[in-house]
Order: C-alpha cells, then structure tokens, then sequence
C-alpha cells in the first residue's frame, strides 16, 4: 500500500497534529483511494485552535499593527498564494475531484480577494456625530469583532475560504478555519503560507475533523465571536441557531435551487452553453447549480434537441487532465444521493433524456461518476424541481409567459441565484427586479468577482460576501462620548 502524504493543522503559528493523535484519510474521488491523512481533531483541538486565536486578537503583534500594515500584509499573501496557484490547485484537484482547469483558475483569481480587501483595510472610518447636546463631542469607532470561525464545504474550499478569510482579516480579526473533512488537505497547505508572508502567530489557525465531532464546540465557543459558514441549509439553520443562542455574529451562505430562464428571443446557442455551464460545469456541485431549466413553450422542442446535442459530447475523465470537461462527484456518499434523486426523479414521472446512471466506462469504474442527466417533463412540484441534488442532474420545466416564469422561478425554498436569458433589455430588467435571488446573470451565468456582494435569499442564507461592503459582516460600531464643559450637570437625571 503506498505511503499516504500527511498534512497538518496550523495552530498558533506551527503545524499541528491532533491532541489525540488519530488521523482520517482523505480520498481521491477519480480513482476512490485513500491519498493523504488529515489530523483527526476534537474538542481539545478546538479549545486549543480559539485560545491561539483569542491570544492573538487580544495581545501580541496582530492588534498592534496600524490598518495600513495589515493591509500590506495581505497584499503580500496574495502575491504569494499567486506564486503556489498551480500546486494549491493540484492539492485541490486531487482532494476533491474539481477540474484542474477550473481549480488553476480560480487559484489564481483567489488572490484578488486579499488584494482588494487589503486595500480596504486602512479605509474602515468612524464618523463624527452632530450631536444635538450642548458641549458633548461624540464619534464612533468601527471595529473587529474578535475570532471569526470560518467553516467551509468541499465543492470549492479555497475559493469560498477567501470570501471570508480576506474581509476578516483586513478588519483586524483572527480566524479559526474548519474546513469539510471530505477536502481538508488544500485549505491546510493555503494556511501554511500565512506565516510565510509574515502574518503573526495565531492570527489564522485550522482544526479538522469531523462536524459531528467538533461542529458543536466551534460553534457554541465562548470565545467564538462570529460564525461564517458555507453548507447545506439543514447544517447552516444548525449554525444559525446555534450562533443565535449564543449571542453570535453569523453569515450563512446556504444552499440553491436555481432557475435558469429561456426566453424565445434569446440567442439560442448562447442559452444552451449557458444552460450545460449552469449544470454541468463542477458536475453540478455547485450553490449555484442552473438545475432548473426553465424554457419557453414556442421554443422548448429546439431548445431541448440542441441541450442534448452539446451535452452528449461532455467529456467525462480525469480531473488533472485539460480535456476533462466533467470531472467525478466528491464523496461516495454525495454519489449514492444523487443516483437516489434520479430514481426519484423516475418514479415522479420525469422524462429521462439523457445519463441517468453511473458511466460504463472501465477507466471510469473507480471513480465517482454520474453521467451528465437531463429529465424533461418535470412540474415544479416535484422533489426533483424542489430539492438540492448537488450533481449533474438538469430540470427542464417548460413556460407561457413571463409571469408564469417568475411564478415557477420563485416557487421554492431558496433564493440564491437565477439566469435569465433574453435580447429584450426592458424584460431582463423585469426579470432582475421579479425574481427573489441574491444574483441574477442576464446572458450568462456562474460568473463571481470580488467587486459583486454574493449571498442568499430565503433559505439560501444570510449576509453578503465580496464586494465593498462585506467588511462591515466582520466589523462592530463602538460610540464615543466626550463632555466638553467644565461643570457636571445634575448627576440624578439622563443627559
């Protein structure tokens, strides 16, 4: 049996192993080995992860630093991050079956994050107050919350870890990172390269392990000051709560249901590249998956014929490789939940067009495959139209009008993203302003940048991420009174 290659936690500046000295392997979804080990953490590691962080949020060099020196500081971690891009993007590939294509590139845009939070630092103001009361000068502050926890999912661990880590950070907080336990081995090299790029210790620390195991203790931490988490909406209404009863800040960025819209005045070859990159870009797994197609009634025949014409020629393989377009699903177990919802599918009544099962390919065979799916036919009302599958499996549900689009659009749970495609400027705005998503594309789809907020309606989540005003998700206003005159007035009534 080969050698699986170790990682380690950072904890307080050093790498660290778990305090039990347990270890869980990580797997390669394209082959279904085990590659590398990952510290078995517990609430002992979590203790001693936030303790770390607090230390360092309260003392030491981190709260010394001026606004403009710890923006320097991320803007050097983003040079260096750029100068590691391939092998991160390698690490993540492997550990989690995302297209090195894809993970090369978003490696190399992460850097953006901390170059323009960074530059956001030492732009935090206060403001001085026009006080109504004679001889009172009054301010306020903007400061950092304290120790941030930052937990991620496995579909894109570096990507979404960097939507949080670089606001918190150029806000002046420490941070205590949990990342999936089915990718952990990227976001624990990206966390080596802090103190590289001069970061004091305890500033940025990672526990792993599982969530049923520590999940708890991270969250309910006294010193715990925020919860930014990416996940499921069963697992985020857990946080939530959680952060509720214990008085927390929290940002939730949940799950999606998201309707990709057709109208017939679209350009056709445009909405179907569309339509395959809302679905089967990243095998589906994706908050933001297009999983369901709606399509105009006139155009819906066409429409289909073509989506399978371009679909059908999806390369499935190898995820290292450039001309894998489709790579494997990350876990054995989200694979079992998808092959589920295409039964479901089926006994709902939908017309399977396409896949529907695992690849029988033999190089294929070790890998966790699930052939790209389309079904057609699909209501709204059923499961498969209303629930997160997370995988390659496309809804196509087809529309009258413009109104019954933005009805079957908005007739589901989530709220996170929603395409619309369409030559008629007056009806995309339309759209943009009916549809209740925190992003809507209008002729495209899954496009991010650090300049667009980013989050959820619904039970899609709560709070922003990128954009100028994600910062103020990791910031607090304090007042400042100053009695300018020279006599206290009576002591026994309210100024």
């Amino acid at each position: 049996m080969a050698t699986l290659e170790r990682f380690h936690n950072i904890v307080d500046g050093g790498k660290a192993t778990a305090a039990s000295g347990r270890w869980f392997p990580s797997y390669n979804p394209f082959t279904g080995e085990a590659w590398a080990e990952i510290p078995h953490g517990d609430a002992t590691d979590v203790d001693r992860a936030v303790i770390a962080a607090d230390r360092a949020f309260t003392g030491g060099d981190w709260p010394k630093l001026t606004a403009s020196a710890r923006g320097k500081l991320l803007h050097r971690f983003a040079d260096l991050v750029l100068s590691e891009a391939e092998r991160l993007a390698r690490i993540e590939t492997r550990d989690n079956g995302k297209l090195f294509a894809e993970m090369s590139g978003q490696l190399r845009y992460i850097p953006e994050w901390f170059h323009y939070f960074g530059g956001l630092a030492d732009k935090i103001e206060g403001a001085v107050l026009p006080m109504d009361k004679p001889n009172m000068f009054a301010f306020t502050r903007r400061e950092p919350l304290g120790v941030v926890a930052a937990i991620t999912p496995w579909n894109s661990p570096l990507l979404l870890l960097a939507w949080k880590l670089a606001p918190a950070l150029a806000a002046g907080n420490t941070v205590v990172i949990k990342p999936s336990e089915f990718a952990s081995a990227s976001t624990l090299a990206f966390a080596e390269l802090f103190a590289k790029a001069g970061f004091p210790k305890g500033v940025v620390n990672t526990v792993t392990g599982y969530g049923s195991e520590i999940g708890q203790s991270l969250t309910e931490h006294p010193l715990i000051a925020k919860i930014a988490f990416t996940g499921g909406d069963a697992t985020g209404a857990q946080v939530g709560a959680a952060a509720t009863r214990h008085l927390k800040h929290v940002t939730l960025e949940l799950g999606g249901k998201s309707p990709n819209i057709v109208f017939a005045d679209a350009r056709l070859d445009n909405a179907v590249k569309g339509a395959v990159a809302g679905i089967f870009a990243a095998s589906g797994q994706t908050c933001i998956a297009g999983s369901r197609l709606l399509v105009e009634r006139s155009i819906h025949d066409d429409f289909v014929d073509r989506l399978l014409a371009l679909a059908r020629q999806a390369k499935l393989g190898d995820p290292a490789e450039a001309e894998t377009q489709v790579g494997p699903i990350t876990t054995e177990a989200q694979l079992k939940k998808v092959l589920s919802y295409i039964d479901i599918a089926k006994a709902e009544g939908a017309k399977l067009m396409l896949g529907g099962k695992r690849p029988e390919v033999p190089h294929l065979a070790q890998g966790w495959f699930v052939e790209p799916t389309i079904f057609a036919g699909v209501d709204n009302r059923m499961r498969i139209a209303r629930e997160e599958v997370f995988g390659p499996v496309l809804s196509i549900i087809p529309f009258s009008d413009e109104d019954e689009a933005v009805s079957i659009a908005n007739d589901n749970a989530y709220g996170l993203a929603a395409g619309v495609w369409t030559e008629n400027a007056r009806r995309a705005l339309r759209m943009a302003e009916r549809i209740r998503a925190g992003t809507v594309w209008i002729n495209t789809y899954r496009a991010v940048s650090y300049l667009a907020p980013f989050g959820g309606m619904k039970r899609s989540g709560l709070g922003r991420e990128s954009g100028m005003r994600a910062i103020d998700e990791y910031l607090q206003t304090k007042s400042v009174w100053m009695n300018l005159a020279e006599d206290f007035p009576n002591p026994f009534v309210l100024r």
